[in-house]
């Protein structure tokens, strides 16, 4: 994953390294589950490697000092992955408070994309929507062809999909597709920042 590779093999040996660590538990039903013991031997503790440092100035093995001479504290490096870089307290607590509200309310919003758009295109106040129980359902004139064919609408995935509450979700057709918007906020991964690139016209 850095300092340029393989994209492919990259991608599959992330994916090898989180399966790795995910929490599984043990199969036994016959007991109360519990979470089957993962190997950490190879993880680094940068909160062990900061604690070495600030006792005697010494870092690990693979660890190194970044000359950052303009921060108030000390950078670190892994010498393996060149332009990784740790910079412990980067963030007061009320920032990275701050940070975390933005990214579930600010930033998924559109124009931004995110990991959503491409099942159900844009989604407003996703937050909102979570704390309110709403669900996402089928837009039923999408279903029964009602718009127009000529009109782009039918086939944007915007109009597609719809919030609606949550308990007149359950009245409807049971063969109707829907998400509860709190899913959709566990789910979200990432949203994009600033000006949108359209790829069609080549322009922000």
């Amino acid at each position: 994953m850095y300092g340029g590779g393989d994209t492919e093999s990259e991608r599959t040996a992330f994916r090898k390294a989180e399966k790795i660590y995910k929490l599984y538990y043990q199969s036994n039903t016959k007991k109360k589950k519990q979470p089957r013991a993962v190997d950490l031997t190879q993880v680094l503790d940068f909160k062990s490697i900061v604690q070495l440092f600030n006792a005697n100035g010494q870092v690990p093995p693979g660890v190194s000092l970044a000359a950052a001479p303009q921060f108030d504290r000390p950078v670190f490096c892994l010498e393996k992955h060149p332009g990784f870089y740790f910079i412990p307290q980067a963030l007061s607590v009320a920032e990275q408070c701050h940070w975390i509200r933005e990214s579930l309310t600010s930033f998924p919003q559109p124009p931004n994309r995110t990991n959503h758009n491409a099942v159900y295109g844009s989604i407003h106040d996703l937050f909102i929507a979570a704390k309110e129980r709403k669900v996402l359902v089928e837009n039923q004139n999408c279903l029964k062809g009602l718009l127009p064919d000529n009109n782009s609408l039918a086939t944007d995935l915007a109009y597609r999909w719809e919030l609606s509450e949550e308990p007149s979700v359950t009245s409807r057709e049971s063969t109707i597709k829907s998400i509860s918007a709190s899913t959709l906020l566990r789910k979200l991964r990432w949203s994009t920042l600033g000006l949108q690139f359209d790829w069609s016209k080549v322009i922000f």
